[in-house]
């Protein structure tokens, strides 16, 4: 199954060199850090419950322009194939929880706080940046917004009961100590409410009003052309931000921000690979494919954060480890967006003709 009326990307020249503007936006933001003490005063006082306002914004509105090229009619039929669902369902649920597990024991069986905060990402399934990584390597859009759904209402009703498992009652059965956790479920609501609900809706909203107005041929190929910059100018903006708040910590402690960084580099490229693996194995097409590798190789590292800091402190390990984990992610992701376009050529060559 393919996208159905293609749109000729916009933004060729940018997508060529997306990781160099990434790695300029990190600099960006570890230069601001710096050299601008009161910009940095007045990010960190945006916040509200917990919330950094410009962050949220920059999540937000660059997931808009992804949420808008979906046609939300083909989401019931998109999955055509319901063993896709049930594999992406367990490698999201079960192999990746426990592969962090695996992972933060491997790399920190001393220290309990960063490897509290390693199981704590493990578990917090991706409901967000998966649509943007999905978007520029050419997914299925219908295929990643249902995935994203169910994983929405999963983490709801999983999240809790997954994180005590494996923080206080699987650790004891392998010989460590247990460690007691609270987890509110309000940490988990708010977050998939901020970062899905909202482009959910505005995403809907516009692409409906379109279409209403215009037509579909119109918004395909008029309007979601010209909206598609936004994902990138924000996603870029949000790392400036987020790298001109938390990139001094690159400075201070390196060596355990490499530390935290190798079992998340594993994690995320195994996740992708098995994922994709699998993918050819029962032959699903590419876009398929592509979206459900995605969105297994993702985390949500907005809600692992915020149950970290609101059980443990901010000035934490595990909170430490949750705020290294995007900074990680982004340029790793950028870098699997480019291994799934080579496998594309790769393994589906006829599908691509």
């Amino acid at each position: 199954m393919t996208n159905p009326l293609p749109i000729k990307k916009r933004l060729s020249f940018i997508d060529r060199f997306l990781t160099l503007w990434i790695f300029i936006a990190m600099g960006i933001g570890v230069a601001i850090a710096e050299s601008l003490p009161n910009v940095v005063s007045w990010i960190r006082t945006s916040e509200t419950g917990g919330t950094n306002i410009p962050i949220a914004i920059g999540l937000i509105f660059m997931m808009v322009p992804p949420l808008v090229k979906v046609n939300y009619a083909r989401i019931p039929k998109a999955f055509g194939r319901k063993d896709l669902i049930y594999y992406s369902l367990i490698l999201n649920w079960i192999v990746g929880p426990l592969l962090m597990f695996i992972l933060a024991f491997l790399f920190f069986p001393n220290n309990p706080e960063y490897r509290i905060g390693l199981i704590l990402i493990g578990v917090a399934r991706c409901i967000a940046m998966v649509l943007v990584w999905n978007d520029l390597a050419d997914g299925d859009r219908e295929v990643a917004t249902g995935l994203v759904a169910l994983n929405s209402i999963f983490q709801l009703l999983l999240y809790g009961s997954l994180a005590y498992f494996f923080l206080s009652v699987l650790p004891g059965m392998i010989g460590f100590s247990n460690s007691s956790i609270n987890i509110r479920y309000w940490d988990i609501a708010s977050s998939v409410l901020i970062y899905l609900g909202i482009p959910f809706l505005l995403g809907w909203f516009i692409r409906t009003i379109s279409v209403y107005l215009k037509g579909e041929e119109w918004t395909i190929t008029k309007l979601i052309p010209a909206i598609s910059p936004v994902t990138l100018v924000f996603l870029l903006l949000t790392i400036i931000v987020i790298f001109s708040l938390k990139g001094d910590t690159l400075l201070l402690i390196p060596f355990d921000v490499i530390q935290i960084a190798i079992p998340l580099l594993i994690y995320f490229i195994f996740m992708f690979l098995l994922s994709f693996g699998l993918g050819i194995f029962v032959k699903a097409d590419y876009p398929r494919n592509a979206a459900i590798s995605f969105t297994a190789a993702g985390n949500n590292f907005e809600l692992a954060i915020a149950v970290a800091i609101g059980t443990f402190g901010i000035a934490s390990g595990q909170a430490f480890v949750g705020i290294v984990g995007p900074l990680v992610e982004i340029p790793t992701l950028v870098l699997i967006v480019e291994i799934a376009k080579k496998l594309k050529q790769r393994f589906y060559a006829k599908e691509a003709a």
